[in-house]
Formats: structure tokens, sequence, C-alpha cells
């Protein structure tokens, strides 16, 4: 089979199951991923054989995806920040809106030797992605989940970060005083109630518990982590939180509660509450 009558077979398959540009992208990704060509090569070559074991893996992408599997754990790569991350089902993907949190945290805090606290994270892509960025960056990286700190481990080791790992659970875990001058994560943040509106590729093969929290306490983790960062963080420390839009307003008045100051709500490119920044008195 050749690139074209492939990247047609590709079209065809997923031609009801997924928007035209949307199908674009995957031809693009699975062809970059597993023969190396870029957008230009995959016309210039259009002519070209596709080897027989990645015809294979291409069909099989194809099941995949129609079974909804994000087309990240089919190539087990995601990208960010300019960074290629392995990823699995024990860790989320990550998500563009985040790479803005991380722009934030780079240019806010221009010193050296910051010591930073990532904490819930997942493939390590914000942990890593700051120690890679900030200058001589004293970094630490919490999760609940071994396998989770595995891959995250991993990363680190094939980008050349220096990233002290850490298997804590946040909800009991147990701050020394001044310990960090940046905290931040992207905790579980969405409701029960709202799986209906979310895709089923992110319901099917993403871990769950990253991603929900009760209906009923919606706030659990960033309640959990600011009273931990009111301990740890030093003077003038700052803690950054990715948020659900719905309850911004929220956890801005959790924090005053807890002594933080300088509280800001930062909306991320669609133009959605999404990010919270604090100071530590």
């Amino acid at each position: 089979m050749t690139t074209q009558q492939m990247t047609s077979y590709i079209k065809q398959a997923l031609a009801e199951a997924y928007p035209e540009g949307e199908v674009r992208a995957f031809v693009r990704i699975l062809f970059e991923e597993w023969l190396h060509y870029s957008t230009v090569d995959i016309y210039l070559r259009a002519d070209c054989e596709v080897p027989d074991f990645v015809e294979q893996k291409m069909r099989r992408a194809v099941e995949r995806l129609l079974a909804h599997e994000p087309i990240q754990h089919i190539v087990g790569v995601a990208h960010f920040h300019g960074h290629r991350f392995k990823v699995d089902r024990h860790t989320l993907i990550p998500r563009p809106e985040t790479e803005q949190l991380v722009d934030m945290i780079i240019d806010q805090n221009p010193a050296t030797d910051l010591r930073v606290l990532d904490i819930g994270t997942g493939s390590g892509c914000i942990a890593i992605s700051l120690a890679r960025a900030m200058k001589f960056a004293q970094v630490t990286a919490f999760d609940v989940s071994q396998a989770a700190l595995d891959v995250a481990a991993g990363n680190a080791s094939a980008l050349g970060a220096k990233v002290k790992f850490c298997l804590t659970d946040i909800l009991s875990a147990k701050p020394s005083d001044n310990q960090f001058d940046i905290i931040v994560s992207n905790p579980p943040y969405i409701c029960h109630s709202e799986k209906s509106q979310m895709e089923s590729n992110v319901l099917l093969y993403e871990p769950h518990t990253a991603l929900f929290v009760p209906d009923d306490d919606p706030l659990l983790f960033y309640r959990a982590i600011a009273q931990y960062a009111s301990r740890a963080l030093s003077p003038k420390g700052k803690l950054y939180f990715e948020i659900n839009a719905a309850y911004g307003n929220a956890t801005v008045q959790l924090l005053k509660q807890h002594a933080f100051t300088d509280i800001e709500i930062v909306r991320d490119f669609y133009g959605r509450d999404r990010f919270v920044s604090a100071l530590m008195v």
C-alpha cells in the first residue's frame, strides 16, 4: 500500500466518526511518529510504499480511533511546551491550556534557584517543563500514583530534567515550613455530574482519579493544597492553580480564608476562567 492509498484509507475509515480537520491531524501524527514524515513528505512520497509492519500498525490505529481511544495513547506520545512526553492510561494527556500556566509561571518568576513543587504531576509535563525553562530551579513533584510517577521519571530522564519525584497523597501530606517558593497544581476538578458533557475518549481512557471530584465537594483538592501551601510556601511565595471555570470565585474565597493575597483569576486563550494565582503573606 502506498502513502496515498494509506491516507485515503484512514480518511475514509474515520470520516463518519470524526471531523475532517481532526482526521487530517490523525494522519499527520501517525505518519510523523511511525515514518518520520512531515506533512510535505506525505504529499511528496505519495507513491512510496508503506512498510508492511507500519501498515498493520496504522490499520490497528484506525480500529483504536474508532473505539475513541486518544491518538496520544495510540502513539504513546504527547507534545507539550516544545517537548515530547510519554503518556499512557496512568497519566492525563497534557492539554494546550496548561502550557499557558507553565508560561505564566516562567514569565512571572525570573529569579534563579527557586524551589518549585508540582502537586499531582501525572506525566510530569509541568514539573519537567519548569525544570527545563527556569534558571537552576529545584523542582519537586508529588503524585498519589506510583505508575504515574514511573512515567514522569522516565520523561524527566529522556528530557534531561532534574526533578525529585515523591509518592505523596496531598490529602494527608504534612508540610514543612518555608519549603518552597512556588507551588503549582492542576488537580482533579471535574464534578461527577459533568461527565455527560465530556468526550468518550477522556471518559474511557484517562485516569478518573486524576479527573473527578465529588459533586458535594468540588474544592476538595484546592482546600488540601491551600492548607499545605499556607505552611510550605516561603514568605511571598506563589501558588498557581488550574481550575474549574465554574468554581473560580469559590477558589478565590478559599484562598482568602488561608491568608493568601494578590489573588487573580486568569483566562485561557479560549476566554475561559482557567487559572488562579496567589501570593503568600
